[in-house]
This record gives C-alpha cells, structure tokens and sequence, in this order.
C-alpha cells in the first residue's frame, strides 16, 4: 500500500480542502463550487484543479491510479458532476459516505465506490483513518475500448448502472481489484516501449476482473432461480435488440410474461428498472457512436431508433448533462 502514497499531493489537498470532526470523529465536508459551470473536465484537466502539476513528465491523460484519503476525496467534490471520466474507488480502510440521489451510501472495506462521467455526488463525511485506492480513466478511453462495449452488450456492467454507485465486493474479488490498481500503479511510472498498450490492457482486465465479481454478487444475492433465469434471459434479449426496442412490453413479450413482472424481476435482482437497462445501453452505444465513428448527428439518432434528432438530442443530454455535438466536440 506503501507504495501509493503520495504526500505532497495529501497535503496539498489538505491545504485545500475544509475539513472538520463531528461527534464521531469523522471528517465532514460541504460540496464545493466547480470551476467551470458547463464544459466537463477531462482527466488532465481535473489533476490540474486537484493536484496541480502532472504526475509524471510523460502522462498521456488516460488512466492513472493512486492511493487516496478524506481530504483528496473531498477535494473532487469540485468536480463531482463536471467529470468526464470513469473512477473505482476501492475502500481499503476505515469508511466514508457520499450523497447521490438524495440518499446516503456508506462504504466500508471491499466496497467500491463507481463514478460515471456526469454523475451528481456529494462526499460527506469519511473516517479520519480513510485510505482507498482510486482507479481514473478517461471517459473515451473506456468506451474506446474493446472490452467494455463487449461487456456492456451481454452482462450487468458497472460502469453503466443508474441505481446506485457502489458494489459490494467479496474480500477475493477486492483483492485481485486492488492488484490490478497495482499493476496499473506501477506501469505508470516505469519507462516502457508499450507502456500505453499495456495500460489499456490491464484496464480491460480490471473491468473483467469487475464484471466477475459482480457476476458472482448476482448468485450470492439467492434469487429464485425462475426469477435468475428470466433476469439472465432478458440481459441476453436487451444485448440483441435495445437499439430498435426501446420498451418494455417486447421484452416481457419475449420472455413471455408480463411486462409488471419483468419490472418487478428486475427491480427485485438488480435494484433498478428496465428502462434504466434500455437507457443505459443507448447512451454508451450513443457515446461510442459520437466519440468513433463518422456517422452525423442525425444519422446516430435514426441508428438508434430514436424519432428524431431532438428527441434523441434531449435523451442524450439528460443522461449526459451535454448535446451530442458538445460530447463529440469534446
């Protein structure tokens, strides 16, 4: 863990951020204004405002990985919102509580903490013995690779979940996470001829490294196995079709029930809804499109079935806090 300490970068955070005990001797913190008011910040940009000089004379502002504490973590409540990066913060020590959604999470060892670009979190408070190990990536390094647009078509993928930004880890699976980080750690500040190949390598073995831990807290959760069978059968029939099916009723036609159970399978196994399945797969599918491909705008919108260009203009910015032409721009 040593080896992920940085201390000029905690104690510049420190010196910048507030911070103050409560009567559990926690740290608490109020959300701070971000710095911009519309445009996302990038992961180059977001080390500036946090930390100030780069990590390392040769950084290409793709991934990195560091060991964090109450203070740095409050130190992003700048940018919570304003992010256009994907994070995993995996809680090696002590607790911390964030906001989202208007309730609050706790996270305790094993736990990990996922944010997705846009996200509105507010950290609150966090034990003064916090330490975690926080794993950034670009948010078009993610989608460019490979990996996750293969994953986020057949499983239940983090990075894309809309009900709530923490997955509880068993202690196995949170180990091989935090080697991972490691291996991430250590390529960044070693001189390597395919030092960024081997960096998105090992960043698609973390997701898949992920997706099986979430795989197994899915059998753990001790679902009937009717209502697994029906929730597996519905991932695999959404992987094939939610570009031209948007609603409800064809899956549960599929799968030959009603569309109230679905909703109610799916509420009961994965703690959300399926239209945040449906929304979710669009907008990465949507940010994939707009980031890669030369399609236009209009194009995309009628690829993705979607009525017309505002239509698909106004979705597209809800869940992105962006137009499709600031995203692309961006």
């Amino acid at each position: 863990m040593a080896a992920f300490v940085n201390k000029n970068k905690s104690e510049t955070a420190q010196n910048l951020s507030e911070t103050k005990q409560n009567r559990f001797s926690s740290v608490s913190s109020q959300s701070l204004s971000p710095h911009k008011s519309t445009d996302m910040y990038n992961l180059t940009e977001w080390w500036r405002v946090t930390h100030g000089e780069l990590p390392t004379p040769d950084w290409d502002g793709k991934l990195y990985c560091a060991e964090t504490d109450a203070a740095m973590t409050f130190r992003t409540n700048e940018t919570h919102g304003f992010l256009s990066c994907y994070s995993f913060t995996l809680v090696v020590k002590g607790w911390l509580t964030l906001v989202y959604n208007g309730h609050e999470l706790t996270f305790f060892p094993n736990d990990l903490y996922v944010y997705s670009p846009g996200m509105a979190v507010t950290v609150v408070s966090a034990s003064r013995n916090y330490r975690g190990i926080c794993l950034i990536a670009d948010e078009q390094v993610t989608i460019g690779t490979p990996v996750v647009r293969d994953l986020v078509h057949v499983a239940y993928m983090p990075i894309v979940q809309l009900h709530e930004p923490k997955i509880s880890l068993t202690a196995d699976v949170a180990q091989r996470l935090m080697n991972r980080m490691r291996e991430i750690f250590d390529y960044l500040h070693m001189e390597h001829s395919g030092k960024a190949d081997v960096l998105r390598m090992l960043y698609a073995v973390f997701l898949l490294d992920l997706r099986d831990g979430q795989n197994r807290a899915i059998v753990h959760r001790q679902v009937p196995q009717r209502v697994e069978e029906l929730f597996i059968g519905f991932i695999h029939i959404l992987s094939r079709h939610f570009v031209e099916h948007h609603d409800i009723p064809f899956y549960a036609a599929s799968l030959n029930i009603t569309p109230t159970y679905l909703s109610r399978i799916v509420r009961q196994v994965a703690g959300r809804t399926v239209v945040d399945y449906v929304n979710s797969m669009l907008v990465v599918e949507a940010s994939f499109l707009l980031r890669t491909s030369s399609l236009s705008i209009s194009q995309i919108a009628d690829r993705l079935h979607f009525a017309d260009v505002p239509s698909f203009s106004k979705f597209f910015a809800r869940h992105k806090g962006m137009s499709p032409r600031e995203f692309r721009e961006g």
